[in-house]
């Protein structure tokens, strides 16, 4: 059986080399003779399922958006990472590395999912959130305190570019708070914050 093609490569970016796409035919909410993103090539695009890349986006290198994925705004997927299932990437967010999203993920802002982060099941990435550890990461959530996003991934819970284990955080929040410059007051909060998510997560059963 011969594959329809959903699309075709029309003019190249002057300046990052990359295609702007245009449907060849109706699929999911996208119609025939709509103007897409941005791609290397077809090998970041299927052309089966209900896959799209929108407005401002970028795919490049070698990776792939597949499945009913949606990449849209000012989003980059690259290097060798995967969107798939029904995830979506989109304002100013970065997926790269080996990185995986898939399911029903999203990962939307200024957030970061690189390396060989997996962001999968119903799980948010937004704000200034970075995900970098290789783990799994349905539990990946991020909340704002203070000037700092605080991001659960996995066993570890990161406030700026401060990265530890919760039962470290717990152990230590003051020492290291201090290390980081932290003022008291800001210690403080943060010690607060730590145990209302520890007990959170127990609550949970993660």
């Amino acid at each position: 059986m011969v594959m329809l093609k959903k699309y075709e490569l029309t003019e190249q970016h002057p300046d990052t080399g990359l295609y702007c796409i245009k449907a060849l035919r109706d699929f999911g909410n996208v119609a025939k003779g709509d103007i897409g993103g941005w791609i290397e090539g077809e090998k970041n695009l299927s052309h089966e399922g209900y896959a799209w890349v929108y407005g401002d986006a970028w795919v490049y290198g070698n990776a792939e958006v597949s499945g009913n994925a949606r990449v849209y705004g000012d989003a980059e997927v690259s290097g060798n990472a995967r969107v798939y299932g029904d995830a979506w990437v989109y304002g100013y967010a970065w997926v790269s590395g080996n990185a995986r999203v898939y399911g029903n993920a999203r990962v939307s802002g200024y957030a970061r999912v690189y390396g060989n982060a997996r962001v999968y099941g119903n799980a948010r990435v937004y704000g200034d959130a970075w995900v970098s550890r290789a783990k799994h990461t349905s539990n990946v959530w991020t909340m704002t305190l203070g000037k700092h996003t605080i991001t659960v991934d996995g066993d570890y819970l990161n406030i700026g570019c401060e990265s530890h284990t919760i039962k470290q955080w717990l152990k230590n929040f003051r020492k290291i708070g201090e290390m980081a410059g932290y003022s008291p007051e800001e210690i403080e909060r943060y010690g607060d914050a730590i145990t209302m998510i520890n007990k959170w997560l127990k609550a949970d059963g993660s």
